[in-house]
């Protein structure tokens, strides 16, 4: 099975772990953000895991993901300081921090207000510039909000179609 191009059938386990570092972007429900983490060490983590960078290219993607959801004031507070809205930006600049080839989001505008989930909305809809230098030829996929989305799949029963 080749995904962005590459035959993640023929990977080992570490370097499908790897791939699915650097590839792929999760935005989830209920954030998964970790309390003792502050938003920027929270957006920083999938760097740590997913790559030996330099520490300030790190600093430089983690303050540009902060920066494109509205959320460079709040880099130094805690999850419990932010409100749910904020919380969201923060699940959200993680899940971006690695400019990936593929974003999966489960409600990502969910606890946004109108205005704010349009805005969110259209930052996901178009390629995340700025974050690597070798920058993406096309959006992120989103299955949800699939009126905006270029790539709709659906999971049904386990079979994705």
């Amino acid at each position: 099975m080749s995904v962005a191009g590459t035959d993640v059938a023929q990977l080992s386990e570490s370097q499908l772990a790897k791939w699915r570092a650097t590839h792929i972007g999760f935005v989830f429900q209920f954030y998964n953000l970790i309390p003792v983490l502050t938003a920027y060490e929270n957006v920083e983590l999938p760097l740590l895991a997913g790559a030996a960078e330099q520490a300030s290219k790190r600093k430089e993607h983690v303050d540009t993901a902060l920066a494109l959801v509205g959320l460079s004031d709040r880099t130094k507070h805690y999850p419990r300081q932010l409100s749910g809205g904020q919380e969201q930006r923060v699940a959200i600049a993680r899940a971006i921090a690695t400019d990936p080839t593929i974003l999966v989001a489960d409600e990502p505008t969910g606890d946004l207000d109108r205005k704010s989930a349009e805005e969110i909305l259209t930052l996901l809809e178009r390629p995340q510039q700025g974050l690597q230098e070798d920058h993406r030829d096309g959006p992120p996929t989103i299955p949800h909000a699939a009126e905006r989305a270029h790539t709709v799949r659906h999971l049904d029963k386990g079979e994705l179609q």
